[in-house]
């Protein structure tokens, strides 16, 4: 493991990308998968296949491939010796929108939630299986993520081997969401400004300085919002995003209801978590690492100067090393 940042382009230009679409857990749409491999791997094996699956906002291909000083948290990963794979959505990323993101939003109910995304990633995940001939992956979860992939372990276990909570979401009745609207249409819209300010939320100017270059904030926003193909439609360009997750957040905010059952997962489990991160705080990481009761083992790490975006931040590396070392482990 190089455990350290690329050095030249000949580094990064030894990927090897595939890009693969398959069906969606909704009839008539299909789903990006993306896959990254360090040009000579040759180690197909539960311990080096891992599956990145992203937020409520944002799909993965703009957080864990979008690349920060040249390359991304996914061409880190591949050079270090790991099969890499990362999912969008429905609705996000490079894959399909339904058609009702099409029309406004209140005219549908929300869009993908997290049943529909835990059927989502078991089918990527049976495809990334067959594809490298093994039984097991690790699973990545992030924000949003890490209540779909801890879903997931809880009901797949034969199909996770090491588990992964980046911000580990916990919602306890009475919350409300931080950073994100509360829309509860099909969908809802994100322009770059918002996008910037909720990466700051909590922290003053000086403060989130330190913790990231200005420019590659504005740079970041304003490219995850072009990720939406008819971004360019409104004025000022607008991203979609699916408000399933919102209903989610709500009945368990509403009736106490967990989101899901961290007791049923027996994969070992990470969690980390940035020491200001406003969304999914070390508070709520600690309350999932405090319900892991069967988890085979289970570690937390709290990462100094590190918003809910710190896998692009200037601390990012602390965050890939912990995981990878986790995930190594085994």
């Amino acid at each position: 493991m190089p455990n350290r940042e690329p050095q030249t382009s000949a580094e990064t230009s030894a990927i090897v990308k595939h890009d693969h679409r398959f069906a969606s857990a909704t009839a008539g749409y299909t789903v990006l998968l993306r896959n990254k491999v360090a040009i000579d791997f040759d180690d197909n094996s539960p311990q080096n296949t891992v599956l990145f699956v992203h937020g409520a906002t944002y799909g993965s291909t703009y957080t864990f491939d979008y690349a920060v000083d040249g390359y991304s948290w996914m061409d880190w990963m591949a050079l270090s010796g790991f099969n890499v794979w990362c999912i969008d959505l429905l609705g996000y990323g490079g894959s399909d929108r339904p058609h009702e993101m099409d029309e406004p939003p209140d005219q549908n109910a929300p869009l993908v939630d997290t049943r529909h995304a835990v059927a989502e990633i078991d089918g990527a995940i049976d495809f990334i299986l067959r594809e490298s001939d093994i039984e097991q992956l690790s699973l990545i979860g992030y924000s949003w993520g890490t209540a779909i992939c801890g879903a997931y372990a809880g009901q797949f276990p034969h199909k996770v081997s090491r588990l992964v909570l980046s911000g580990a979401l916990w919602v306890e009745r009475g919350n409300a969401p931080r950073g994100i609207s509360a829309e509860m249409g099909a969908y809802r819209t994100v322009q770059a400004n918002s996008a910037m300010r909720r990466w700051a939320i909590g922290l003053s100017q000086d403060d989130i300085n330190r913790i990231v270059a200005p420019e590659l904030v504005k740079q970041w926003c304003e490219d995850v919002v072009q990720s939406d193909p008819k971004a360019n439609e409104a004025n000022p360009p607008l991203l979609r995003a699916p408000s399933g997750v919102l209903k989610d957040y709500t009945h368990c905010a509403s009736s106490g209801d967990p989101w899901y059952d961290p007791g049923l997962i027996i994969a070992a489990t990470q969690i980390v978590v940035g020491e200001f991160d406003q969304e999914t705080t070390p508070q709520q990481a600690a309350s999932v690492f405090s319900k892991l009761r069967r988890a085979t083992e289970k570690r937390m790490t709290v990462i100094g100067d590190g918003t809910h975006t710190l896998l692009l931040e200037r601390n990012r590396h602390a965050l890939f090393d912990v995981v990878a070392s986790f995930l190594l482990s085994a």
